[in-house]
């Protein structure tokens, strides 16, 4: 699959066929960023919420519903619930990240301050509580409220594994199920819960969003060092924040005695100069590391299409085989 402009993405399509869903969710999430008592709140709020981006997180609870046959009103509530809790962790990571740019525009704390940012984020996770309750599914209110947690329990546990030589891909795996996958699968999965699905639909839904948000940040972790489209980045922002993601992992348990000691010189010790982005390009390239990488989300891609077959034959379900080819087409 390319990425002509002139070919409607997966995502695009998706959001299409759910326009009329689509546009209740942003008149939700609208309504219930409001604060009486404190302006700053929607103002921050809205600053991320309307700076676009793909939407994929609430598209998959919606998407899920739908394709499961629920024609009531609450999918709605969840996908409001889901894109809160995704911009509270946003909030919170810029902060954590001293983050100055996200899709292309100064971040809410760069633009207000940290703590806005810090506060604006826990009030948005106190509303998507709130929406989850109206639903009155305790399901649905265990699924989402312990993918709340396990986001901030990957987020910790990258606080300590990103400049450490010892991470190997297990962990980073735990990282990235914790900080990106964990609310894929929630969306998907409570999409199927609201819908009363069988068991072996909802378990099907949990499993593609995991596979595609695990493929999605390994992209994400890509592109920063070969794409063009790491929207609102530079090329090198990981390697520069000392992160060790996954194709500095590949390489780093391939380095020799000597490429380890550079390994550890602009990683755990943060001693970084000119060239030395060249030189960390250089030995990702000597060990395939990029190639290895690229091939681990293709078979993430793969997991999530498989999910897939026990599903409804829906147009819906082919739009979502296609949304996980899309996420590795940014790489191939």
């Amino acid at each position: 699959m390319g990425l002509d402009d002139t070919i409607i993405k997966p995502h695009e399509r998706l959001a299409d066929h759910l326009a009329g869903d689509m546009a209740a969710v942003n008149s939700l999430i609208r309504e219930r960023m409001a604060s009486e008592h404190a302006p700053r709140i929607p103002e921050v709020t809205a600053h991320l919420v309307e700076a676009g981006g793909k939407r994929l997180r609430p598209l998959l609870t919606l998407a899920s519903a739908r394709l499961c046959g629920y024609d009531g009103p609450f999918h709605v509530h969840l996908a409001a619930t889901v894109e809160f809790i995704h911009t509270a962790t946003l909030l919170h990571d810029d902060v954590v990240d001293e983050s100055g740019q996200r899709r292309g525009r100064p971040t809410a704390n760069l633009l207000w301050d940290n703590k806005s940012s810090v506060l604006v984020g826990d009030y948005l996770f106190a509303r998507s509580f709130q929406l989850m309750t109206e639903t009155g599914s305790l399901e649905v209110l265990n699924i989402l409220s312990n993918a709340a947690a396990t986001i901030a329990e990957g987020e910790v546990l990258q606080l300590t594994a990103a400049q450490d030589l010892a991470t190997d891909e297990s962990v980073y795996l735990k990282v990235v199920r914790g900080k990106t996958a964990a609310l894929f699968s929630a969306a998907a999965e409570v999409g199927g819960v609201i819908a009363g699905a069988p068991a072996g639909q909802i378990e099907a839904l949990h499993t593609y969003g995991d596979a595609l948000g695990i493929c999605f940040q390994i992209v994400d972790d890509l592109l920063d060092y070969e794409g063009s489209d790491a929207i609102g980045k530079n090329i090198g922002d990981d390697f520069r924040e000392r992160k060790l993601t996954l194709p500095l992992i590949k390489a780093v348990a391939q380095a020799s005695p000597e490429e380890r000691a550079f390994w550890e010189r602009v990683i755990e010790k943060g001693k970084q100069g000119a060239g030395d982005l060249d030189h960390a390009l250089d030995l990702l390239r000597k060990h395939g590391a990029l190639d290895a990488a690229r091939a681990d989300a293709m078979g993430w891609a793969g997991r999530a299409k498989a999910a897939l077959a026990g599903l409804p034959d829906e147009p819906i379900r082919q739009m979502l085989d296609d949304l996980a080819d899309y996420v590795v087409a940014r790489i191939s």
